[in-house]
Parts: C-alpha cells; structure tokens; sequence
C-alpha cells in the first residue's frame, strides 16, 4: 500500500471525522465510498429526458 504524508491541518480535520477507535484506512475508505457514491448520484441524477 502506498504510503502518504499529511500536514498536520488535515490530520486533525481527520481526527475530528475518526468515530471510536476507527483506523485512518477505515475512515480514508469510508470517504472514498461516500465520494463515490455521491458522484454515481450526480452522474445519474442529470439521465432523466422527456422523450
């Protein structure tokens, strides 16, 4: 796994997201999923046309 280097403001914006004893890989894939999830949304959301 690629390793990243963060400054220390996005550590705690990080820190302040983290729920219990959440890992950084947990809360990174979380963020990921809800990216996706939004951008299938928004992709979808404009496939509506009154043929």
């Amino acid at each position: 796994m690629p390793k990243i280097e963060l400054d220390e403001e996005t550590v705690s914006r990080l820190d302040n997201l983290r729920v219990e004893d959440e890992s950084y890989d947990e809360l990174v894939t979380e963020l990921i999923n809800i990216y996706e999830a939004e951008e299938l949304t928004l992709f979808h959301g404009g496939d509506y046309s009154s043929d």
